[in-house]
């Protein structure tokens, strides 16, 4: 199924080249600084349950297609919340899958299944009915296999470091039992705090109340808020991490002062908060995570732009990342002016702007992070992590920005199998536009192997904090 030269120019000369830049750096570790993988199926080990578990029930990319096209989320695996019927029976989920494959097609899902079946579970044709049962079948005998483990594939994939995407409420008893394992694979947590700073999350007020049972603080106040945040942070950096993230709405963020945000949290608490101050809190609290990285810190995340549950009957029926969240534009140089004007220069303070609003790219993010210290800027996302996505991202901040106010790959999945499927693809892309820069004499080749070697692999080391790796 898998072409050798995929993703490369067409063009002899450019591809000659990319294919060269692409053999420097093919085998390099991975690094994953951020991705929604279970710590649980590294802390127990146990067998993947089956292939449509694995591959199909969790992605929210799948899914979504299919709904597209009027099957519902409840043929595909997906449990309700409401207690209505939903299938069970994964060999019919993955041939459903194989029925409409053809969904799929130039998608970059229809490039990572194809990587992920070929090359780790040896099935060399595009899954078609004809053959979905003998692909279950020769799926599900691997991974009763010790090598189809979570903790061997890990090894497998030649994964450096890993890192979960953790609510602040986690235990981290997973992260725990890793740690304490005699497994020397790295996998550490990410601390995600949006349960307690983003009031429209269900169940806001019964998250802070946890929030101040787990850190011992009265969470009821403003500023045992904040002291609850500064002791949770720790629990996560002695558990590993280095990061934070936060999925907000927009990227707003407020400097208001003590006794405002004191005033402002007491009406969010009580539930009377309007929509503008529950946005002004959620702003807030993004400036506050930045005071506190500037202590503590850990490089934080910035993921905005997403209006999630975009559909309400979804929601209800079988709750979030049920492939709902719709993009929508962001403003991000009025929306990050408060913090920046506070903090925009602090030495000890990394913040990585993601986005899915491309427009962005070259007028408001490739300026941002060419100015300020602080600033750099996450990869092409979500929607935009594909092969012309990843295109287009380079064309319009590579001039401004450079390729060193850049943070290298992040895969960003939740099928764990499409890990390499998912950097294979990020490196050829930017193989095919180094080459196109080197075959124009913008680019050295020489120094076109050292900018694939710092994508694929030194940046996201170097950005996230994971220099002390060997």
């Amino acid at each position: 199924m898998l072409n050798e030269n995929r993703f490369f120019p067409v063009e002899a000369t450019t591809r000659a080249i990319a294919q060269r830049l692409f053999h420097e750096i093919e085998a390099l570790p991975l690094i994953c600084p951020h991705g929604h993988t279970d710590p649980s199926w590294f802390s127990g080990n146990a067998p993947f349950a089956d292939p449509a578990q694995l591959l199909i029930v969790p992605d929210h990319y799948i899914v979504r297609m299919m709904v597209s096209q009027g099957i519902p989320h409840s043929a595909m695996g997906v449990p309700t919340l409401d207690g209505a019927a939903f299938e069970m029976d994964s060999r019919k989920i993955w041939r459903l899958f194989a029925e409409n494959y053809t969904l799929f097609r130039s998608t970059p899902v229809r490039h990572w299944m194809d990587y992920t079946l070929e090359n780790q579970f040896g099935i060399e044709a595009p899954l078609r009915p004809e053959i979905a049962d003998a692909a279950y079948d020769q799926i599900s005998e691997k991974l009763n296999q010790e090598a189809y483990r979570p903790r061997a594939l890990y090894e497998a994939f030649n994964i450096e470091v890993l890192a979960t995407t953790d609510s602040c409420l986690d235990d981290l008893a997973h992260h725990k039992s890793i740690a304490e394992s005699s497994w020397s694979g790295r996998v550490v947590p990410t601390y995600r705090p949006d349960a307690v700073t983003n009031p429209d999350i269900s169940g806001f007020v019964e998250n802070i109340e946890r929030f101040g049972e787990i850190t011992g603080e009265n969470t009821a106040t403003w500023d045992g808020l904040l002291r609850a945040h500064q002791k949770r942070r720790q629990d996560f950096i002695k558990a590993g991490a280095t990061a934070t993230d936060h999925g907000h709405p927009s990227a707003t963020t407020c400097d208001l002062t003590q006794q405002a945000c004191r005033d402002l949290y007491a009406e969010i608490l009580a539930q009377t908060a309007t929509e503008d101050q529950k946005e002004m809190f959620r702003g807030q609290m993004l400036t506050e995570m930045a005071r506190l990285s500037v202590e503590d810190g850990l490089v934080m995340q910035i993921h905005p732009g997403s209006d999630r549950n975009h559909s309400p009957h979804v929601f209800k029926r079988y709750g979030s990342d049920k492939g709902f969240d719709i993009p929508k534009r962001v403003n991000f140089v009025e929306a990050l002016k408060p913090l920046l004007n506070i903090l925009g220069h602090e030495k000890n303070l990394s913040i990585i702007l993601f986005t899915l609003d491309e427009s962005t790219y070259a007028r408001e993010l490739a300026p941002l992070a060419a100015a300020y210290p602080c600033l750099k800027l996450g990869p092409a996302w979500w929607f935009s992590d594909s092969p012309d996505g990843m295109m287009r991202y380079r064309n319009l901040t590579t001039e401004t920005a450079g390729y060193y106010n850049t943070v290298g790959f992040n895969d960003d999945t939740r099928a764990f199998p499409s890990i390499p499927a998912r950097h294979d693809m990020a490196r050829r892309v930017d193989c095919a536009f180094l080459a196109t820069q080197v075959a124009e004499h913008r680019l050295l080749e020489d120094e076109a192997v050292e900018v694939a070697i710092d994508l694929a692999y030194r940046l996201a080391k170097r950005t996230y904090g994971y220099e002390d790796l060997a």
